[in-house]
């Protein structure tokens, strides 16, 4: 799978920032957290290979009578029945249907937001651009995407509504290997970045995290649960059954909110959440779950968008330098169908450049940028943020996202706040705008 060339940032730095800040965002939690959150999609590894065969696309030449999973009366999409054998179901359709069949993994994003409109006044708006943006991500990537907008559980909404969703969307996408869950309030800031799906072969959920501020520190922040990759197999809804079991729907839900809060001393509400609850499953060992969790921290799988925001002008300046000086195929206009083929040539060049590396003293571009605590549908952020200052942050990085990909069609944004574009000079950025 092809990927961007990243340099490992400072853990300690990287995690002290993500710490301070992520700690105060997620002050007020339950104000700070969408009714639903987007969730993974499936992800393309090679510029050169074709889209992988979709059920909208692809029809399978296997005879209708011959029975699946979904002949069972008893499978239920509904989180509170655990299903058993799952690996073997999936295997036993994908042999059904082998127009699926791949050389590489095959990603799902999940992603969502509440069934009712926005009070907010920019809620909706951002919501839309949010989507768009994930779609960008996926049509360049040849993903697919699920944006759920529905409850799938009536007792875990906010922060737990992932769960049912994720795994409900594993049965529905057999063909799919990974569920990718994307925060509705995460903007994809990096429309080259590849997962490295390599990287996690003997992991079955990545998440971005500190594996010192999890041992060490024993903090509910030392990771971020609003992005994730989850693996579609037996293990990942056995998993789902566990956490979902520290939720809301579980007679237990009061004590494990006494459990939760007396392990994290910096956790400031009493109620049992999704990532406190899986801090806890990592640091305690319990279930066994933690040797196939993956704690991502060499880039930014999710960012801190206090810590990021204020750069971004500053990584378009640089990287608009660097393809000023760089070889004359970063400049070339190219259909956006081959988008992948010219990101590789951007890797690396990057992979030549000084300082080209992802973290808070780097110029790379941050993959994805996580507005944690600027609630952009209902309006209540965290009140340390003043001002406008989540949603100018927000137009910021999707405009930041934005001009990536419209430089395809030819224009790019007047600037960073402004919905207004510009057509592109020949051989931009070198020629005179």
């Amino acid at each position: 799978m092809a990927r961007s060339s990243t340099t490992k940032p400072s853990a300690v730095v990287d995690g002290l920032v993500f710490t301070a800040g992520a700690f105060m965002a997620l002050l007020i939690f339950f104000g700070l957290y969408s009714f639903l959150s987007p969730d993974p999609v499936p992800n393309r590894l090679s510029s050169i290979s074709l889209p992988f065969s979709s059920p909208r696309t692809n029809h399978s030449t296997h005879d209708p009578s011959d029975q699946t999973f979904y002949d069972d009366p008893s499978l239920t999409y509904t989180i509170d029945k655990p299903i058993s054998n799952w690996d073997e179901k999936r295997s036993a359709w994908l042999k059904l249907h082998p127009s699926f069949s791949s050389n590489t993994e095959r990603v799902l994003m999940v992603s969502g937001s509440q069934p009712k409109p926005c009070p907010s006044y920019d809620g909706d708006h951002l919501l839309l651009r949010s989507l768009k943006n994930k779609v960008d991500y996926c049509r360049i990537h040849d993903i697919e995407l699920f944006y759920n907008t529905a409850l799938f559980h009536p007792l875990m909404p906010t922060f737990w509504a992932k769960i049912p969703v994720i795994r409900a969307a594993m049965l529905a996408h057999p063909e799919a290997d990974w569920v990718w869950w994307v925060d509705s309030d995460a903007i994809f800031t990096d429309m080259d970045f590849f997962l490295p799906l390599d990287r996690y072969r003997d992991h079955n959920m990545v998440v971005h995290g500190w594996p010192k501020l999890v041992y060490e520190e024993k903090s509910w922040v030392a990771l971020n649960a609003g992005v994730f990759l989850i693996r579609n197999c037996q293990w990942s809804l056995d998993f789902m059954d566990e956490w979902a079991s520290m939720g809301p729907p579980s007679p237990d839900y009061e004590k494990w909110g006494k459990i939760l809060t007396t392990t994290f001393k910096d956790k400031v509400f009493t109620d049992s959440d999704d990532q406190s609850a899986l801090v806890y499953l990592i640091l305690t060992g319990k279930g066994g779950w933690r040797d196939k969790i993956y704690l991502e921290n060499e880039y930014y799988f999710e960012g801190y968008w206090v810590e990021i925001v204020g750069r971004l002008e500053n990584i378009a300046a640089r990287y608009n330098e660097m393809e000023k000086r760089g070889p004359a195929v970063l400049r070339r206009r190219h259909a956006e169908g081959v988008f992948v083929s010219y990101a590789k040539q951007r890797d690396a060049q990057l992979g030549r450049e000084n300082g080209a590396v992802s973290g808070p003293k780097g110029w790379k571009r941050p993959f994805l940028t996580h507005f944690t605590g600027c609630q952009p549908c209902n309006g209540k952020r965290n009140e340390q943020y003043s001002g406008d200052n989540c949603t100018e942050g927000m137009y910021k990085a999707l405009n930041f996202a934005d001009d990536q990909v419209l430089h395809a069609y030819g224009f790019r944004h007047a600037n960073m706040l402004s919905g207004d574009v510009q057509p592109l000079p020949f051989d931009y950025p070198r020629a005179r705008t």
